[in-house]
């Protein structure tokens, strides 16, 4: 089975040595968002408007490997204060149907650029 890297400018470019994204089979793995807005380089302020901008990213790269957030399998959702849980819940939220995906939220003590949320997906292509 090749593995193909998946890329586009509708999202921030990596900040290390990784790719967006990785299809490999049938499974595409993005790799943590950070909630940078592609346009601008730069991040909100508020853990909300930072879990909704790495979800958009999360769409871009998912769109650009053809496929939609109803295919997304499980997420993985890394925060540096759980006290914001419940706001970033809501935003999460928003982009589903209702068909969740699996997912695991952590505390963690520090996040890349000083993010407070960061996101990465398992999507089904």
């Amino acid at each position: 089975m090749k593995k193909e890297i998946i890329a586009t400018e509708n999202a921030p470019k990596a900040v290390g040595p990784y790719s967006q994204a990785v299809r490999s089979g049938n499974t595409l793995y993005v790799s943590g968002q950070l909630p940078i807005d592609p346009a601008t380089g730069k991040m909100p302020e508020s853990p909300a408007e930072q879990a909704r901008q790495s979800l958009s990213n999360i769409r871009a790269i998912v769109e650009a490997a053809g496929a939609d957030m109803s295919r997304v399998v499980r997420c993985g959702i890394f925060m540096t204060d759980l006290n914001a849980f419940q706001t970033v819940n809501e935003v999460y939220a928003s982009f589903f149907e209702g068909d969740y995906p699996a997912r695991s939220t952590v505390e963690v003590a520090r996040l890349p650029l000083g993010a407070k949320v960061e996101i990465d997906a398992i999507v089904e292509v």
